[in-house]
């Protein structure tokens, strides 16, 4: 089974791109089936992992909180469980 672990945060204005290097610089403990990265707009970064795990799984890596004073709010975490692939 595959679960994808993701991981967003929105970053101070105009810490955007400190934002998004802090995040690809991070290391996880494991390395995940894949791993993806995006930005969009208002300074938000997106970090997408995806495991071979079954979904209620509680072990998972995932990035932890950015520096204090380097995002607007708590980070939003979210799991899925894949139902397949087009």
């Amino acid at each position: 089974m595959t679960v994808a672990v993701m991981w967003e945060a929105r970053a101070v204005p105009g810490r955007g791109e400190e934002l998004l290097a802090w995040a690809r610089a991070q290391e996880l403990p494991a390395a995940p089936l894949r791993r993806e990265t995006f930005r969009a707009p208002q300074d938000r970064v997106l970090v997408i992992t995806w495991w071979d795990a079954e979904p209620g799984a509680e072990d998972l890596p995932e990035l932890p909180e950015p520096a204090e004073g380097t995002v607007t709010r708590a980070v939003h975490r979210w799991r899925f469980e894949s139902v397949g692939v087009a």
